[in-house]
């Protein structure tokens, strides 16, 4: 008999053992998420994360992304320069879905996950990049993955927008992708197949 307790007192102490390793791997897991937090503690978060939702005839799109605010910055031609990729936020890169395939003008971008970009030319059309690749960070942009270029219109907004805003909304017989910053819109119109 006293052979099967000490049978039993290491298979105790074996769980014991493993108990105490997988409490300090889940700490380590948890540690640097917790010290963020603290680090955070007060502090507004400058470029939290946003979703915007909308239900455009039968296409339900989903536009996940990060908002930067102006903070007293020149975003046009400085903070995003012009003839270069723009992640379309901030952070990790911007989402997008949808669920039926949508024609911009001759583009037809098929139902999927994609990650938007946007080009903000001196002089011509700002282009709203729809690229293939999806979950990277908003920083890692490879152009071979670009889907389709899809020019934008541009207008004035008055009073500016301190943090940046996509908006998905009816228009016409469609809807539009709103990018609204500072004093200026880029706008993309669709139609859903």
């Amino acid at each position: 008999m006293s052979g099967q307790i000490g049978k039993d007192l290491v298979t105790f102490d074996t769980l014991l053992q493993l108990d105490s390793m997988r409490s300090l791997l889940l700490l380590a897991l948890i540690a640097p998420a917790l010290a963020a937090a603290q680090d955070n503690a007060g502090q507004p978060i400058l470029s939290p994360r946003d979703t915007t939702r909308a239900t455009i005839g039968s296409a339900h799109l989903l536009v996940d992304y990060g908002r930067p605010s102006k903070r007293g910055r020149q975003v046009v031609g400085k903070l995003i320069p012009y003839d270069d990729w723009w992640r379309t936020g901030a952070n990790a890169a911007t989402t997008f879905v949808t669920d039926k395939d949508l024609v911009f003008g001759s583009t037809t971008v098929p139902a999927g996950t994609y990650t938007l970009y946007s080009v903000l030319q001196k002089s011509g059309p700002w282009l709203l990049v729809v690229n293939k690749q999806n979950k990277q960070w908003g920083t890692e942009y490879h152009q071979d993955q670009d889907l389709a270029r899809i020019p934008m219109t541009t207008t004035a907004v008055s009073p500016f927008v301190e943090k940046f805003v996509i908006n998905v909304v009816p228009q016409g017989s469609g809807g539009a992708i709103q990018l609204v910053w500072d004093t200026i819109e880029g706008t993309a119109t669709f139609t859903t197949k």
